[in-house]
């Protein structure tokens, strides 16, 4: 089997755990629990945060380590601990405990996995395979959120923490099972474009000229003084801040009116999954021709929709296509970041702190999302709580639009220029 496709198989198996515990954990605490929506919201809010802190961290751990198939299964192993530890979880300090060892595997697995897919590509061949592996990420949340609606009518909510722990297992299994020598560390931290611009006789990114320049940029305080990964932070943050409570509290009304919230939020995952599996191809070839601001602007314009459609509709059958627009925009979002990042850091040795430093920035708006959501739909009803969540998005959206074409990501043409 070709190391690429052992790359779709870890991607997979990943989908549903690298966000550790994911929306279902609110969906679970409010059926078996009974938490409130305040509840839920600043517990997820205060163990984020407290996470936040170590994604820049993170990625700069995988640079200096140049071990990314360890992290990556050592990642998976604490979401599968998490897991288990919130199954013996009694009252707020159990929970904590079991959402945040979760969480930090959570952090590290995705620039874990991206300096996987760099070392064994190359970052010219990334967008593409990044697109791929995207695809199967997707497929593995949709595979996962079936088995969590099929076990859920079978055993109830605890049935997405058995999918969760065997989505773990398999993780682990994928990532031991890839083959180290097809991994290269230059290639992952972006240094491949010297030696292969070299070929041509052009002396390439790392000779004189501007090759010269990126190569002597330092990761962190670089990422905070790049205009391009600075106003692409902010998109994301308040993406987030719209985006990141959203399916939680659509499963919470769900529950509240007394519904089935755990099947029917895996309904959700699924209509939005089945949507992001083509989108995320379609976009792996978009950023590789075209740059990635079509792609931010697109994903933006779809989230405010799904706000302001969220808000007015409450029957749980009607809110499944309204997931369509999560797809769209989610999609989009997981393919155009890691790519974005990767261009603009390449030559630096630093890809993944630069992508964990982004991370961190995104995950601000993320972690708020919850405590701002949940807050709000105790104050003023689930519909002002979504038309909440709407605003930060239309922010969102007039930024991404304000991007210099082509600054969001570079595109091989560009590169050559600059060279």
């Amino acid at each position: 089997m070709s190391p690429t496709r052992h790359l779709s198989i870890v991607y997979f198996f990943t989908g549903n755990i690298q966000g550790g515990l994911g929306p279902f954990l609110a969906t679970w605490l409010a059926q078996t629990k009974a938490w409130t929506p305040e509840r839920i919201g600043w517990i997820n809010t205060l163990v984020g945060l407290a996470a936040l802190l170590l994604n820049g961290p993170a990625g700069a751990l995988v640079d200096r380590l140049k071990l990314p198939r360890l992290l990556l299964g050592l990642a998976c192993a604490a979401i599968f601990g998490g897991t288990a530890l919130l199954f013996l979880a009694d009252g707020v300090p159990g929970v904590v405990a079991a959402h945040g060892t979760a969480t930090l595997g959570g952090i590290l697995v995705l620039p874990a996995a991206t300096a996987l897919t760099l070392g064994i590509v190359g970052r010219k061949a990334f967008p593409r395979q990044h697109g791929r592996n995207e695809a199967f990420n997707h497929a593995g949340i949709l595979a996962s959120a079936l088995m969590i609606a099929g076990g859920s009518v079978l055993i109830g909510p605890d049935a997405a923490l058995f999918v969760m722990a065997g989505m773990a297992v398999g993780a682990i299994l994928a990532t031991v099972t890839t083959p180290g020598d097809a991994w290269d560390a230059g290639r992952a931290q972006g240094e491949d474009e010297g030696e292969e611009d070299g070929k041509a006789g052009g002396a390439g990114r790392g000779g004189s000229g501007g090759g010269a320049g990126r190569e002597e940029v330092s990761p962190l305080r670089a990422v905070l003084t790049d205009r391009r990964l600075l106003m692409l932070a902010l998109v994301l943050a308040l993406f987030s801040l719209g985006n990141g409570v959203m399916l939680s509290l659509i499963g919470q009304r769900v529950a509240a009116e007394g519904g089935s919230a755990t099947a029917w939020t895996a309904g959700y995952v699924v209509a939005a999954q089945l949507t992001m599996i083509p989108v995320a191809l379609w976009g792996g070839r978009l950023a590789e021709r075209g740059g990635g601001k079509p792609l931010l602007v697109v994903a933006c314009a779809a989230l405010l929709a799904r706000a302001l459609l969220s808000a007015w509709i409450a029957d749980p059958f009607w809110l499944v296509p309204v997931q369509v627009l999560d797809g769209l925009g989610s999609g989009l979002i997981g393919v155009a970041v890691p790519v974005v990042v990767a261009n603009a850091s390449a030559g630096t040795g630093r890809t993944q702190t630069a992508l964990g430093t982004v991370y961190a920035m995104q995950g601000v708006g993320g972690q708020l999302s919850h405590a701002f959501g949940g807050t709000l739909a105790g104050w003023f009803g689930w519909s002002g709580a979504f038309l909440a969540l709407a605003a930060p998005v239309g922010a969102a959206l007039a930024l991404a639009l304000l991007l210099p074409a082509g600054a969001a990501v570079e595109t091989e043409a560009e590169a050559e220029a600059e060279a």
